[in-house]
């Protein structure tokens, strides 16, 4: 089996991302991890002793930028892991104004789209890669109060399908991860009841370690005590 070495992870500070950050640093992987907060990314390059930069994947030109920098840092990339996403809060559409759209457009859609076409890009051109686009189980449901946030992930989703077909021309594996209710910070309260972040991480990195003549196009998981399935 053919382990992929250089991993670019977006959101890698907290929740989900951090936990796979961790877990494929001691698989052996070799990371460059990002996320808003400088402060935040300089601890966890020195807990995991890997390279990293903050960036602010909302901006425009970030996307375009960060890809070149973990590129020349990690001297070519084997996987882009697209981990970051925004939800400002559950929040009836009548409450919604044209910021909160502008908002998660950019980091939920945009950022997303454009490191995957700077990878496509790259792995294409070696015939070799993985590109790991992290969606949500949310795409599969219509709960209330999440319209903004669920359109971005439908968005991405549909992304992410066009995008499965494009890379197979060039040998390079696309898959779409949908997790359901996870326990993190990510959450305005603490639903121990859901996944730990190990648990959607532990999920993700066996796509990545899954056999060579295999590619997992579409994982989906969630906590027992979900049933919006």
């Amino acid at each position: 089996m053919s382990i992929c070495r250089t991993v670019l992870i977006t959101g890698a500070t907290r929740g989900i991302g951090r936990a796979l950050a961790g877990q494929l640093a001691t698989a052996g992987f070799r990371l460059f991890v990002t996320g808003r907060s400088p402060q935040a990314v300089a601890a966890l390059q020195t807990e995991l002793g890997c390279v990293g930069a903050a960036a602010d994947l909302a901006s425009p030109s970030a996307p375009t930028d960060l890809y070149a920098v973990a590129c020349q840092a990690l001297g070519r990339i084997d996987v882009l892991i697209n981990n970051a996403g925004f939800n400002k809060a559950k929040q009836a559409l009548t409450d919604v104004n044209a910021e909160d759209l502008d908002a998660s457009y950019a980091l939920n859609v945009r950022a997303p789209i454009l490191l995957a076409r700077e990878a496509l890009r790259d792995m294409g051109g070696r015939r070799t890669g993985h590109i790991v686009n992290v969606i949500s189980s949310v795409v599969h449901t219509n709960p209330e109060n999440y319209s903004v946030y669920a359109t971005m992930k439908r968005a991405l989703h549909g992304f992410t399908g066009c995008l499965m077909k494009e890379a197979q021309k060039v040998n390079v594996k696309v898959t779409g991860v949908y997790p359901g209710g996870v326990d993190t910070e990510f959450r305005a309260q603490r639903r121990p009841d859901y996944l730990r972040a190990e648990s959607a991480a532990t999920m993700i990195r066996q796509c990545l370690t899954a056999p060579e003549d295999v590619i997992v196009h579409e994982l989906t998981f969630r906590p027992m005590v979900e049933t919006n399935f």
